[in-house]
């Protein structure tokens, strides 16, 4: 039995190390790849080109130059209409605390003084009570008294009234110091004056009443003469950051320059024996020539001209030769009205500053006839040269030669109009009144928001 087992152990062991060797055998183990992906070198394929991702041409440093002027603009806008958002909230809170400030602090003062009189007043009364009722205790308890005894009761009668008299004095001058505090105080303004020990009745406290009521009046008046100004101020600084004269838009020229200007494209001719133009401007600086209108030919670029020198304006028809100024009309930074009437018939020229004539000359350019054919512009002058398509020297596409910076207007222009007649005072008037609705009415030959306007270089309608 032992042999058996020894040989099926045996048996079953040479099986066990035959079987591995077997399946190795059976399987074969194939890590090759079971399909071919290679290019032969000679199969390559061409490149094939891929399109270019978008690019920008560069900017040019006028390009930038105009961008960063445009965020400047923005963020201006931005600014002042946050600084207008915090003067609303700033003058509403204002105006809570005051009235929260006069419900509670009105009526205290005057009570104040009101108590203080009635207990001095107690305090004086009993006093008197008291000292009177001593007196007469003492006079009918003491015996029928001698001369002697008369004087000493009157020396002390006398020492007890100067005491009595010293007290209310003291009572005074406290009730006095009270009142005075009170009424340099904002919550006793509108209080009564209080009772006075020393005042002798009825009539001398309406005295005082009176009295510390109109002192108080003048407190308040200056008060509110000094708001006054300063709400005056605020106003007319506030109204600077808006346009007059009911405008909805405005040219903007954000700096000097021989490329920022405008040009106005009329839709009838520009052939006139008298005429008008109006506008509004604000400056930023002026120099010694700032031009604000002009239009001119090929032959005679100055036919008309309205300009700016320091705080001058200046308004030439045909040249030089004859011109008109008036001084001290305009300012930096507010806004002015400008008008500008020429008649050949009479030859009088006549320049108007905020509705009032400020300047007339006659004699100026009398029979004269502005020629068609001319190009108007906004904020430059072409000094000699002619239209774009005639011009010479231009070495920037877009620009026309012959501008100079030192002759550019910087800064607002509105409500440029142009009629073909001199309007009258009445009309000048009406179209200069800063709350009116001067944009509203046009000119028949340049009309604001109707005529074709073309800004160029950094110029723009804001």
């Amino acid at each position: 039995m032992f042999l058996w087992r020894l040989l099926r152990a045996a048996c079953l062991l040479s099986m066990c190390l035959c079987l591995p060797s077997d399946y190795e055998d059976a399987i074969e183990l194939n890590y090759g790849p079971s399909y071919y992906n290679e290019i032969a070198e000679e199969e390559t394929p061409a490149p094939t080109p891929t399109s270019a991702p978008c690019s920008s041409s560069e900017l040019t440093k006028w390009d930038k130059m105009f961008s960063m002027l445009e965020n400047s603009q923005m963020r201006e806008n931005m600014l002042l209409q946050y600084a207008d958002d915090i003067i609303k909230v700033e003058m509403g809170s204002l105006r809570s605390e005051m009235l929260r400030f006069v419900a509670q602090y009105g009526g205290s003062c005057g009570a104040a003084v009101e108590n203080a009189g009635r207990r001095m007043e107690m305090q004086l009364d009993s006093r008197l009570r008291e000292t009177l009722e001593l007196l007469k205790l003492r006079h009918r308890d003491s015996p029928p008294a001698a001369a002697g005894n008369s004087i000493g009761n009157s020396n002390q009668l006398e020492t007890m009234l100067e005491e009595l008299l010293s007290a209310a004095q003291t009572q005074a001058s406290r009730l006095s110091k009270l009142e005075t505090s009170c009424f340099s105080s904002p919550g006793g303004m509108n209080t009564k004056a209080g009772f006075h020990p020393l005042t002798g009745g009825e009539q001398g406290h309406h005295e005082q009443e009176v009295t510390t009521t109109e002192a108080t009046l003048d407190m308040v008046l200056a008060a509110l003469q000094e708001v006054k100004v300063e709400m005056e101020e605020a106003l007319r600084s506030s109204r600077q950051r808006f346009l007059p004269a009911g405008c909805e838009m405005a040219l903007l020229f954000p700096m000097r320059s021989s490329r920022i200007y405008t040009s106005i494209i009329p839709d009838v001719p520009v052939s006139l024996s008298s005429f008008t133009v109006c506008m509004w401007i604000k400056p930023t600086t002026i120099s010694n020539k700032t031009v604000l209108f002009t239009y001119g030919n090929l032959r005679n670029p100055y036919e008309i001209q309205l300009l700016l020198k320091r705080n001058a304006a200046l308004f030439t028809i045909g040249g030089e030769a004859h011109l008109v100024e008036a001084r001290g009309v305009v300012n930096p930074g507010r806004w002015t009205h400008l008008c500008g009437a020429w008649s050949s018939e009479q030859g009088l020229a006549s320049l108007w500053a905020d509705g009032v004539k400020v300047a007339s000359t006659p004699g100026v350019a009398e029979g004269h006839v502005l020629p068609d054919g001319g190009s108007l512009q906004l904020g430059q002058e072409r000094n000699g040269c002619c239209p774009p398509s005639l011009s010479r020297g231009s070495s920037v596409a877009g620009f026309e030669a012959g501008f100079d910076s030192k002759l550019a207007f910087a800064g607002k222009m509105t409500g440029v109009n142009m009629w073909d007649t001199v309007l009258s005072e009445d009309k000048i008037s009406q179209l200069s009144l800063r709350e009116g609705h001067g944009c509203e009415q046009s000119g028949n030959i340049v009309a604001w928001g109707v005529t074709e306007m073309v800004p160029h270089g950094g110029a723009q309608f804001i």
